[in-house]
């Protein structure tokens, strides 16, 4: 009997050790997640890292351009080009200019493609909240799966599903409008010394 009991007793712990284990693996699991979303203190200074007022100028002249080239086109002479998501893009092209995702191959493929993703998904499911849904992450895929991520693009394809548009928004706004940011952007940024844009076009 003393046997059986000492074979329990084993076993037992043995249990209660890998039980132990498993809770501190998932706790430590836990911890580790958390310990992400701390930020360290070379990040509390980076708000306040110096401007460079020229730069800044410059990037201003670049997004009143940009934005407000499209805007004239679209209210005062009929051309489809306004999007919201180019006003995301024009902060890009002029803050960072040197970024993959500033890139001509990145915005005009970008949200070619993303465009293609709203409105195949608005054609097939109609507008309903997760038909929105699909079409970003489909953009997102595809922009990843192309190398042409432009977040951006996230927000034409939700426009394209939300607004109900047909293959013909691909080409205008999202097509000639990115193309003309593109333009711009390559006037503008050329101007500084400190940027070479584009770093590469495919």
């Amino acid at each position: 009997m003393s046997g059986k009991t000492a074979n329990l007793e084993e076993k037992s712990s043995i249990i209660v050790n890998q039980e132990e284990k498993s809770v501190n693996i998932i706790t430590k699991t836990i911890r580790l997640y958390f310990a992400k979303m701390r930020c360290n203190e070379r990040c509390y200074h980076l708000h306040a890292a110096h401007v460079n007022w020229k730069e800044l100028a410059l990037s201003s002249l670049g997004c009143i351009l940009s934005t407000g080239f499209i805007t004239l086109l679209s209210t005062h002479h009929g051309v489809p080009l306004m999007i919201p998501s180019f006003g995301a893009s024009v902060i890009v092209l002029y803050t960072a200019c040197h970024f993959p995702m500033a890139q001509p191959r990145n915005v005009v493929g970008g949200h070619v493609i993303s465009a293609f993703s709203g409105v195949s998904v608005y054609q097939l499911f109609g507008n309903d909240w997760w038909a929105i849904t699909l079409a970003v992450v489909l953009a997102m895929t595809l922009m990843t799966l192309t190398g042409t991520l432009h977040p951006p693009g996230g927000a034409t394809a939700f426009v394209a599903v939300y607004g109900g548009q047909n293959f013909s928004f691909i080409l205008a706004p999202v097509l000639i409008g990115s193309s003309i940011l593109i333009l711009i952007a390559l006037l503008i940024n050329n101007i500084s010394p400190a940027r070479k844009y584009p770093q590469y076009w495919l």
